[in-house]
Parts: C-alpha cells; structure tokens; sequence
C-alpha cells in the first residue's frame, strides 16, 4: 500500500475519500474552515444542525461535495482538542480506515485538521499506523473479504509545516503497521499452520529480508541446553519445538536489550485438558513470541542504532501417552528443580528456559511477552496489559514507552509473600500458586530465571486477542505492544 504526503489545500487533492479529523469545539479551525467555504457552508450546516459535533470517533460521510477534488468527504471526531492523546487519535483514524475499505482499488487523503498538543511528525505516524492497520481485517479464509488494502493514503500536510518530519513519521508508521499485521495475521492463524517448525521457517525468512541474524535450535540443541521444562511441556505433541534467536545491531557498541516471547502455538492445556469453550482461541498463546517478531522485523526495518536479541520458545502443548504429568519434578536450564501441578500452567516452564538462557548469553536489560494469566485478564480486563518487575526504574521506562503509543499498561505488585505461594514441599518451586494472586505468582515464578538482570514482564492475555469486532478495531489479534517494544528499541542506552 502506497503512502505518501501532499501539501497542497485539502480541496484540491483527487482521492475517492478525503477524510478529516475533526475536533469538538465552538468553531471551524482553519483547514476545516477552509473546506467548508469551498463547499458552500455546508459543513457549517451540519454542525448547527447536529449531525455531526466532533465527538471521539464520531463519523459522517458526506456523498455530495462538488466543491472539492475528492468523490466524497469522511468527517472524523477527535473529541476535545486539549485532551487529544494517541490512543484516541488512533482509534478515530482506525475506525475511519475500516469504513473507507469495505471496496477495492479504494484511495484516500487523511487530514488531522486539529492536532492539539501531538506534533505534526506524531500525528502522520498514528495515522499511517491506523490507515495501515485498520484495513486489514481477518479474511485469510473468507470467500468475499470485508476489508481491502487501500490502493494510497495521502497525509495531507499543513502549509508552512515541516514536511520533512511528516514524511519521517508516515515512514515509521507505515514500518511499524506492518509489524503489528504480521504478528496479528500470525496469530490469527490456525495451529494447524502455525506451528514451532512453520513459525521458526517463518522468522528465519523474515530474518534474511530484514537483515536480523537468525539461529533456530532444534530440539537435540535444547536437551544439549538443558532445557528441561520447555521439552516436557513439548513431550506430547508430535510436533518439535524450537527456539528462535534473532539479533539486530550485532556490530553495535552499548549494552543490549533482549526481548524474550512465549510461543505455546497451541495450548490444550495438557493432561489438565481445558474446555472445548477454553480452548477454543488457544491457536493465540503464541502471541508474546508474535510479538517480538514482529517488533524485531520492524526494529530492523527501521535500522535502529541499538543492539536488540530477540529469543522465541516455540512449543505445542498437547495430549498423548507422552505427556508430562502433574508430580513431575524438572530441572530449569538454570537448575531450578519445578514442581508440575498443571500441566496448563506451560507457559512459564517455557518461559523460565529460555529468560535463563537468555541472561546466560548475555543482557543488559530484559522484557518478555507472553498470554500467562487469565488471573491478569480478571485483575486489568480485556484492554489493559499487565507489567510486573524487578526493577522499577526500568518498569517505568517500558510504561512510558507504552503511554507514547497509545497503549494501556498497568504495574501490578510482586510483593514479597508471592514467594511463599509458590514453595514447594518436594522442589525448589511449583508451577502454580493458587487461586489468589495469580497473575503476580506467575510473575514471581519467572522472577526465579532472570537473575540480577533488570527485567519487565508484560501480560497480554487480555489485549492481545480480542473477543468481539469494535469500531475501531477487527476482532481476533490485535498486534499490541508491537510499537511499545519499537518504541523502547528507539530510546534504549541501557542507562
């Protein structure tokens, strides 16, 4: 999909959409006013008769508008000038995006005539990341899709403005939109295709195009590693499992940043087997993994002048003779012997082999992803992911990196008595830790595999996967925190 700026009057650009953010005020700003003389008052009109105010992602399609270049008008609420943030300029842009592409071969120009305190350069990147994600909609297997890349998006720019810097965020946003649409395409897909070999084949492609180094380590490397945990949660499928390592900026001078993701790429649950309805959007537990390919292949993309590695634990857990069993006692890559008294707590057995492999290879500062917790879903809700730390300076870094995005992030506690939930009788951990607190015991369990080393662990059970179509937004995958972990790549000194 072609993007690109254009500096001329809005009126004047030939698209089949024009489409215009526009804030809730008392008057006309300028570009609006602008347009509304071309086209006769009309505009003014609407206002005064109500229909349309400029409310959050309030929307109105005007078909008649023969005073201007462009076949049709597309009005866009931003709500309150002074309160504009980059979540709500997203979701209105977003939810824009999804009305202009029901048809093919469809063009637009965007224009934001009321930016509030975002600059010119962020606000052409969120539009470029919604323009670029809200188009794309889950029609893999549709017969008839509901939604078409669009065929351009112009971003109108504001004359006299720094163009420059507007053109350097369409380009970022458009870079980082399609990281966020390859982790939700890969997500979105079923585990029959998605598996540990298909999505390691996957990231080493993606690896050679982007330029990241690759290295995929087998399952006779992952017993050579000791990973013990991760290989028993593997034992009963017939699937093998795999570890993807990618780097970026090896040639980098400074201190690294690692980014580990869970990749359970189906989760039965196990011998403690879920519910058909539990199960039933399982093929999503590999978002974490998702995730950081897809911030990786962006990072890249970008040529950020920063050393990131990037490490993806890539399993099935699934039902056979086979099986790891509750009882069973293994030996973390770290020699942490683990207690199993839920085979569907799998997630952090995964996770503990490869954060301590990780350290062991050498990291300055830690994030890992993964869909842990249904505990962190029941605590945050749908929307809001979960942050969890051993190093709150470091924490708040990743949360503001998250709040410049537009993404909802929270800090819950890992206080000391989580410990305590977690002994076991017969090792030196268990993998549950009751019915209370349990996103915290998660976090407490992995807590044991970092070391020293300044960590973050993000939740995204909720928002990684959503349940239900909204305006702004398609059901199923929804790509979050991808622009969160570019956006701490960008900023990242290890200090």
């Amino acid at each position: 999909m072609e993007m690109k700026t254009d500096s001329r009057p809005w009126g004047d650009v030939e698209t089949d959409w024009l489409v215009v953010g526009v804030a809730e005020r008392d008057r006309l700003s300028e570009g609006v006013a602008d347009l509304d003389e071309r086209l006769g008052g009309q505009l003014a009109r609407l206002r005064e008769a109500g229909d349309f105010a400029g409310k959050p992602a309030e929307q109105l399609a005007v078909h008649d508008v023969p005073g201007i270049a462009a076949s049709r008008l597309l009005l866009v609420g931003l709500g309150n000038q002074d309160e504009l943030t980059v979540a709500r300029l997203r979701k209105a842009m977003q939810a824009a995006a999804r009305k202009v592409s029901a048809k093919k071969d469809i063009s637009v120009a965007v224009a934001v005539a009321d930016a509030g305190l975002l600059t010119a350069a962020d606000s052409a990147r969120v539009v470029a990341i919604a323009f670029g994600v809200g188009c794309v909609g889950q029609d893999s297997y549709r017969a008839e899709p509901q939604h078409f890349l669009l065929k351009r998006v112009t971003l109108l720019t504001h004359s006299g403005g720094d163009e420059s810097a507007v053109t350097e965020g369409v380009h970022r946003g458009k870079i980082i939109a399609g990281a966020i649409n390859l982790t939700r395409e890969l997500v979105n897909r079923p585990a029959a295709e998605i598996y540990p070999e298909s999505f390691a084949a996957r990231a080493e492609s993606l690896a050679n195009k982007c330029g990241l180094a690759c290295e995929v380590l087998d399952a006779e490397r992952l017993k050579t590693e000791k990973m013990e945990a991760l290989l028993a949660v593997a034992a009963g499928s017939d699937r093998p499992p795999r570890v993807v390592v990618l780097q970026h900026g090896g040639e980098t001078d400074g201190p690294t940043l690692v980014l580990v993701g869970k990749g359970v790429t189906f989760d039965s649950g196990g011998l403690s087997i879920k519910t058909s309805e539990g199960m039933t959007t399982m093929k999503c537990d590999m978002a974490g993994a998702a995730t950081v390919l897809g911030a990786m292949t962006a990072i890249a993309r970008l040529k950020l002048p920063v050393k990131v590695r990037a490490y993806m634990g890539l399993v099935e857990n699934m039902v056979s003779g086979s099986s790891y069993k509750l009882g069973d006692v293994l030996t973390a890559h770290n020699g942490t012997t683990i207690e199993v008294l839920n085979t569907d707590a799998e997630g952090r057995l995964v996770l503990a082999d490869v954060l301590s492999y990780a350290v062991d290879q050498g990291a300055d500062k830690l994030i890992d992803l993964a869909t842990l917790t249904g505990a962190c879903v029941v605590a945050l809700g749908e929307e809001v992911t979960g942050a969890f730390t051993n190093d709150d300076g470091w924490c708040a870094r990743v949360l503001a990196a998250a709040e410049t995005c537009g993404e909802d992030a929270w800090q819950l506690p890992m206080l000391d008595l989580y410990d305590e939930l977690i002994k076991s009788d017969v090792a030196d951990i268990k993998n549950i830790g009751g019915r209370w607190g349990g996103a915290s015991t998660a976090a407490k369990f992995l807590e044991r595999f970092v070391g020293e080393t300044p960590w973050v662990h993000l939740d995204i059970a909720g928002p990684s996967f959503a349940s239900t179509n909204q305006a702004h937004r398609e059901g199923g995958a929804t790509g979050c925190m991808v622009a969160t972990l570019v956006e701490v790549a960008e900023h990242f000194s290890g200090k």
